[in-house]
Parts: C-alpha cells; sequence; structure tokens
C-alpha cells in the first residue's frame, strides 16, 4: 500500500543504518542530510540520487561537499562539524579525549558530528613554532607527528636551531619538536665532549732541503656552538688545516738536526699559534703532539751509518780513557816499587806464587841461596 501511494505521490523511501549518513540530490542539486531511520524523498522524475557513507571513515567525504557548505547551512550545523585554519595557525583535533589529526595551516576539515565528540585546540604560529612539552609528548604517544619537524640532542651535544636561516635558539639534551607551518627549520648538532683530530702524511722540507713526511694529532671541544658555526663553514676543517699550516713553518725553518734533537721545542712553537687562531672561532685546544717524524728511505740510511760512526768514536774514545787510567796506574806502581824495595820483593814472592801454582814442576837455575837470603833480608 505504502508503495503505491509513494508511486502516486511521486516519492521513494530509502533506509540509512545507524553507522551511516547520506546526501541526498534531486534533479541534479543538494537537498539536504539523511540521519538514521527510514527517510521519504520526492522523486517524481526518478532523478533522485544517494551518496552514502560511513560514520567509521569519520571524515566527510563526498562530491558535493562546497554544494553541501553552501547551500544546507542548518543541515551543516546539525550534522557536520568543520575546522578551519589561518596562515598562522594549527589545529590539534582530538575524539574522546585523543588527539586524532592534526590541521596544516590555510586548511579546512570536516567531519562527522556523530563520529565524535570533536574538540580543536587551535596553536598561533605567528609567535613561536616550538611546540609546548606536553602537547609534544602526546602527539609523540599518538603517532601524530606529519606537521612536527622532531629535534632530538643526546647528552654531550647542543642543538643549533634556525627557522628560515636565521638562528632561532640553542638546545642542550632532550626531545624538542617544531611546527613545520610552511616555514624551513634547520638543525644543527654540535659535539661539545673532548675530540681528537689526526693530521697525518704531511710533507715538509726542511731548511736544509729534506723532505720529512709527520703525523699529528691534536684534541678539542668546542666551547663557543655559535661562533665556531659561524665563523667557518667546518670549524674540524679549519682545525686541520691551522695544524698543516703551523707545523709546515715551524718545522720549514728548522734543519733536520734541529727537529731530530728537540721536538718539544717545535711542538710548543706551533701550537701556540693554533691554540691562538682556533680561540678566536670557538674552538679550546689543548694538546696537540708531533707524533711520527719519517725520513725517506735513503736518508735513514745515512743517519743509520752517522749513528753507527758517531757510537763507534765514543766507543773509541771510552777505550783510550781506559788505556790511559791502567797506564797511569801502573806509572803509579812503578813510582811505589822504585821508592820501595820490600815493595818491590813482595810483587816478586806474589807473582813466583802465582806461577807456581800453575804448573806442576819448578826449576830454580844456580841455587835458591839468593832468593832465601832475600827473605831473610825481608824478616829482619
Amino acid at each position: 500500500m505504502k508503495r503505491l501511494i509513494d508511486l502516486v505521490m511521486g516519492r521513494t523511501r530509502v533506509l540509512i543504518d545507524e553507522g551511516e549518513r547520506a546526501v541526498w540530490l534531486y534533479q541534479g542539486q543538494v537537498q539536504g542530510i539523511l540521519g538514521p531511520g527510514e527517510q521519504v524523498l520526492k522523486n517524481r522524475d526518478g532523478s533522485a540520487v544517494l551518496e552514502r557513507q560511513k560514520l567509521g571513515q569519520m571524515l566527510f567525504l563526498s562530491n558535493y561537499e562546497q554544494a553541501v557548505l553552501d547551500k544546507l547551512p542548518e543541515d551543516v550545523a546539525r550534522h557536520l562539524t568543520v575546522y578551519r585554519t589561518g596562515e598562522n595557525e594549527i589545529a590539534v583535533i582530538e575524539r574522546d579525549g585523543l588527539i586524532n589529526t592534526v590541521l596544516a595551516p590555510d586548511s579546512k576539515l570536516v567531519l562527522w558530528t556523530d563520529a565524535g565528540p570533536w574538540k580543536a585546540q587551535l596553536v598561533d604560529t605567528g609567535t613561536g613554532l616550538r611546540v609546548e612539552p606536553r602537547l609534544l609528548q602526546r602527539l609523540l604517544n599518538a603517532g601524530r607527528l606529519q606537521q612536527v619537524s622532531l629535534v632530538e640532542v643526546d647528552e654531550g651535544k647542543m642543538a643549533l636551531v634556525s627557522i628560515d636561516g636565521q638562528l632561532a635558539e640553542q638546545l642542550g639534551a632532550g626531545v624538542y619538536g617544531y611546527w613545520k607551518a610552511g616555514r624551513k627549520v634547520g638543525v644543527k648538532l654540535i659535539d661539545l665532549t673532548r675530540q681528537s683530530l689526526d693530521v697525518t702524511g704531511q710533507e715538509v722540507l726542511t731548511r736544509d732541503r729534506v723532505t720529512l713526511r709527520i703525523n699529528l694529532a691534536a684534541e678539542y671541544r668546542v666551547v663557543d656552538p655559535v661562533l665556531a658555526t659561524g665563523s667557518v663553514k667546518d670549524f674540524s676543517d679549519a682545525l686541520y688545516r691551522a695544524l698543516q699550516y703551523a707545523f709546515r713553518k715551524t718545522l720549514g725553518a728548522k734543519t733536520l738536526d734541529q727537529i731530530l734533537e728537540n721536538k718539544v721545542t717545535v711542538d710548543a712553537e706551533a701550537a701556540e699559534k693554533v691554540r691562538s687562531d682556533m680561540a678566536a672561532i670557538g674552538i679550546e685546544v689543548s694538546e696537540i703532539a708531533l707524533k711520527d717524524v719519517i725520513l725517506p728511505g735513503d736518508m735513514r740510511e745515512i743517519l743509520n751509518q752517522v749513528v753507527a760512526a758517531q757510537k763507534e768514536a765514543e766507543a773509541n774514545v771510552i777505550r783510550r780513557r781506559e788505556e790511559t787510567n791502567a797506564t797511569r796506574s801502573l806509572l803509579n806502581t812503578a813510582k811505589v816499587m822504585a821508592e820501595n824495595p820490600v815493595m818491590l820483593r813482595l810483587k816478586e814472592l806474589e807473582a813466583l806464587e802465582s806461577i807456581a801454582s800453575k804448573v806442576d814442576k819448578l826449576t830454580v837455575m844456580n841455587g835458591t841461596s839468593g832468593l832465601m837470603n832475600d827473605l831473610v833480608k825481608l824478616a829482619d
């Protein structure tokens, strides 16, 4: 009976489920938004069109969105929640107290009201791009970081944050967030801990025209990150070049012998120049060491020969000194014996005793009377 009446009246009936909504059109024009239940629509010429949408998708996704917003203000107020952001605004949209999405500047978002409840927090990015810490933590937990540039700074480091090419602030260890908001956020991480730098295989021509290769090492740390990054493109490269130049200049003014004899003096002269230059750009240089001086192969052989000759000469001097001391000792002994006949006789007896202990048989020529007489004289 209903169908017959509807046919006579030029209308049709549609059933909208609880979990859906629908936009309906007649003769090509939007007529309204339909809620749940049985709906009666005019359809005399059969041109009624129904566009169904699921509330579970939450977004109002219609081919007729703009027409609905312009022509159906009452239906929009009843069924839809519309958010718009300005040029310097970001909207953090919550559903049932949980962050659902983040709306970028100059954007629009249309949601089904019955899919809510909805709540939005507008952020004015014109007054600052830093995300408030508590809000950042909520965004991290919800995984809604599409509109956030995340900055993570480890212990012992510092972050220099620039916005549109201009330094904005310095950050210590921690996690920070910045709204993208159509601006370029740049981050430069600076290590503040003590670091080492090796300069290896540097060729130096000494004053006496000998080519050496040297290896250097330095320890440094950044004490003024802003000055260090603003003064030079790469401060570690600047230190590398300063070490090269200072040591080449210092060592080039010395002979090979001076370099080999006194490395510490060379280091001190060159290090003072390096420390002064680097302090001017915010870098503190502590230890600088000339680790190795590497000679060419032929020069090493020559030096080995020189060293060997020097050692041989030193050995000859020692031998001559010992011979001189021995001769002087003999001379002193001879003088004592010449002045003391008793001492001379004792020496003769010692010699005789020494000889007798080494032979099996001893023959005394001309008898022993002379020897015994001498013994008697010694006893007297």
